[in-house]
């Protein structure tokens, strides 16, 4: 039996967070990097093939992340390396479970990922679910940009399900339009599409979650669920609105990663072929594990009783 191939394109940051004494924690994080550990987290190497699209500069932290990559099973055979870059680094600030962050990214190795086309083709051939976000196509150049959206409509002629999630950062793009109109055009890329209600509500206008699904279902999406946080996630699905709510969580110290995380559930679970209610409730079940702890990436050893999927 041949290996399901998970690619996530995008950008791995260095993570600097409060820890003891005042003293701060480095870690690595990032909304794709994110995503593409819980699927780690829910598979094997056995059955998953997971691998990160990225770049990184040939400094000692960048050789670090490699080496936590692959530490976690997580492939780097599609990183390249850009020698006067860097990895970018930001900073988590808490507010009772509530987080912001900080940024320093100008030099970035990622913004570099699409640079070379035949390296992209190469990373996203033969890929069974590539997935991007609205922060992947942010930190690119337009002509960068324009290379990874002809990538991906080559690999969804191809088979692949293509999922993406808005993930809007106002502060990366030159002005709001430009934001939508990447937004608009990474939904009509992808099959799947994974936005966050308050991020469309503000941009977009959206009254209710089941108005901002069927927005993004104009663009040409057959499977949408849109997360509200805590709420019941709402999805349209070949034409089918329903809910799947959370279960109540106890306990919720930092809700760091959760839309991420719940991607990763809900994107394992219909690799396997589940239904899109069930894969909700188990993206579910993966962010409420992931808020009642600290930082984007929880031990993968948290998700073991949930790999039987």
């Amino acid at each position: 039996m041949s290996k399901l191939k998970f690619r996530s394109v995008g950008e791995c940051m260095a993570e600097l967070q409060l820890a003891k004494d005042g003293l701060y924690s480095l870690a690595f994080g990032g909304d794709t990097l994110n995503t593409s550990w819980y699927v780690r987290a829910l598979t094997t190497p056995q059955t998953h093939e997971v691998e990160y699209v990225t770049a990184v500069g040939s400094d000692p932290l960048s050789g670090r992340l490699l080496d936590f990559l692959k530490n976690h099973t997580i492939g780097t055979n599609f990183i390249s390396t850009i020698t006067d870059r860097n990895v970018g680094l930001y900073l988590i600030s808490l507010k009772d479970s509530e987080r912001s962050f900080t940024y320093w990214r100008s030099n970035s190795a990622a913004k570099l990922l699409a640079q070379d086309p035949v390296h992209l083709s190469g990373a996203l051939a033969a890929a069974n679910v590539i997935y991007f976000s609205g922060i992947t196509l942010a930190i690119l150049s337009p002509e960068h940009r324009e290379t990874l959206f002809s990538e991906l409509a080559r690999a969804r002629s191809a088979g692949a399900t293509i999922a993406f999630d808005s993930n809007a950062r106002p502060r990366l793009w030159s002005s709001e339009r430009e934001m939508k109109e990447a937004a608009i055009q990474g939904y009509r890329a992808a099959t799947i599409a994974l936005p966050t209600f308050p991020d469309e509500q503000a941009f977009f206008g959206d009254a209710t979650p089941v108005d901002c699904a069927k927005r993004i279902a104009s663009y040409g999406v057959n499977e949408i669920i849109v997360k509200d946080g805590g709420n019941a996630s709402c999805s349209l699905v070949d034409g089918e609105l329903f809910e799947v709510a959370p279960q109540p969580v106890n306990g919720i110290i930092d809700t760091t990663g959760a839309g991420d995380s719940f991607n990763a559930g809900y994107l394992v679970a219909r690799m396997a072929n589940m239904s899109p209610k069930a894969a909700a409730s188990l993206g579910h079940q993966v962010a409420g594990r992931v808020i009642c702890h600290r930082g984007a990436l929880v031990p993968m050893a948290m998700f073991s009783n949930l790999r039987a999927i």
